[in-house]
């Protein structure tokens, strides 16, 4: 799949960890996991909101295209 969540690399950045984002969304710790190891496929805008919120970035930030034929 082209678009990719950099979660991790956020998350990485920010010394923040999964449990912690957890706690400041709301959201379930299986969710935040799914994104962090980019096994998601569709997410739901609620949850971009909150995450982008709690991490202080944009969209943009936390997902990326990435056409196939460049990986």
């Amino acid at each position: 799949m082209p678009i990719h969540c950099k979660l991790s690399t956020l998350l990485g950045e920010r010394r923040m960890k999964m449990s912690e984002l957890a706690r400041k969304t709301g959201l379930a710790k299986n969710t935040i996991l799914a994104l962090y190891h980019d096994r998601v496929r569709k997410v739901d805008y609620r949850v971009l909101e909150k995450i982008c919120e709690a991490l202080g970035c944009q969209v943009g930030d936390l997902l990326v295209y990435e056409p196939e034929d460049r990986r």
